[in-house]
């Protein structure tokens, strides 16, 4: 009997959602986007030969969200950084949550790892023999390239758990939330199929978001480093779509130039833009 009930509710919502997904997504508008400068403050090691990546992810996230507003009407942008400032990883999502936001941007710069390695200095006699004497190198490779952009992982979907219940806990303070709400029911094996169902939207749709984004990356001729599933605390807990994007290496000498100039700064920020606004349409008519 339990099982039954069980699939007559999976099939019921299945169903029903389909017949009323266009209607859905008709009513349903981006209108609040989140952008995070990634870093910021004390934490900001990172750097190229000039630049540091806090410093060009802020200029970037501003310049994103000023020519946000200016493209797309009645979008609010909510920044988690405008000063070089340090923002704890959760308290980033948790603005992009307290704000209700329908999309997360995190802006980020890659790095490469510092490879540490032994190499002949030169030679000396020992007892009549060539020994050779060592020296240690820290070297990091300044010719990767590209972009790639990461959604939470799996693994980490299950912190988006009671996120996802304390946004619906106001619903369970109106009157008639029963009629208003009618199939969800807190605490139930029905009601945690549903928090399944939200969580793997939300998933769906930061991929769907994330190869848009690489697309433009792409189309300005960028390399395309492709979108990845990663375990990252500050996507984690995300009550909404949610990406983090790497703009460029700042260890390349060529694309720290790049990142810093006016005019990648706007090739940049313009394929982000209409990223956006194809996700944007798409949501908005099809999901």
């Amino acid at each position: 009997m339990y099982l039954k009930t069980i699939l007559t509710f999976i099939i019921y919502f299945v169903l029903n959602n389909a017949i009323d997904n266009q209607a859905f997504a008709q009513e349903y508008k981006i209108k609040t986007i989140v952008i995070d400068a990634g870093h910021g403050g004390k934490d900001g090691a990172t750097h190229g030969v000039y630049s540091k990546e806090k410093d060009v992810a802020l200029r970037t996230a501003l310049n994103l969200g000023q020519a946000l507003q200016d493209s797309i009407k009645d979008i609010k942008v909510v920044y988690t950084r405008q000063t070089d400032v340090f923002i704890p990883l959760y308290e980033r999502i948790n603005i992009a949550n307290n704000a209700k936001a329908d999309l997360f941007i995190s802006i980020h710069l890659n790095d490469m790892p510092v490879r540490v390695s032994r190499v002949v200095d030169y030679y000396k006699k020992v007892k009549g023999r060539s020994v050779p004497v060592y020296r240690t190198i820290a070297a990091k490779s300044t010719s990767t390239k590209g972009t790639e952009t990461f959604v939470s992982g799996t693994g980490r979907l299950g912190e988006q758990d009671e996120v996802i219940k304390r946004e619906n806990a106001a619903m369970f303070l109106e009157d008639n939330y029963q009629k208003n709400y009618e199939g969800f029911i807190a605490n139930t094996p029905e009601n945690d199929i549903m928090l399944s169902l939200m969580k793997q939207t939300n998933r769906d749709r930061s991929l769907k978001f994330a190869s848009l984004l690489q697309q433009e990356y792409v189309s300005a001729g960028r390399i395309n480093r492709g979108v990845q599933e990663k375990s990252l605390a500050v996507l984690a807990r995300a009550a909404m779509p949610a990406v983090l994007t790497e703009i460029g290496f700042v260890s390349n000498p060529d694309e720290e130039d790049y990142m810093n100039s006016p005019e990648g700064q706007k090739e940049i920020i313009d394929g982000i833009i209409k990223a956006i606004k194809n996700y944007k349409r798409i949501a908005e008519t099809s999901f």
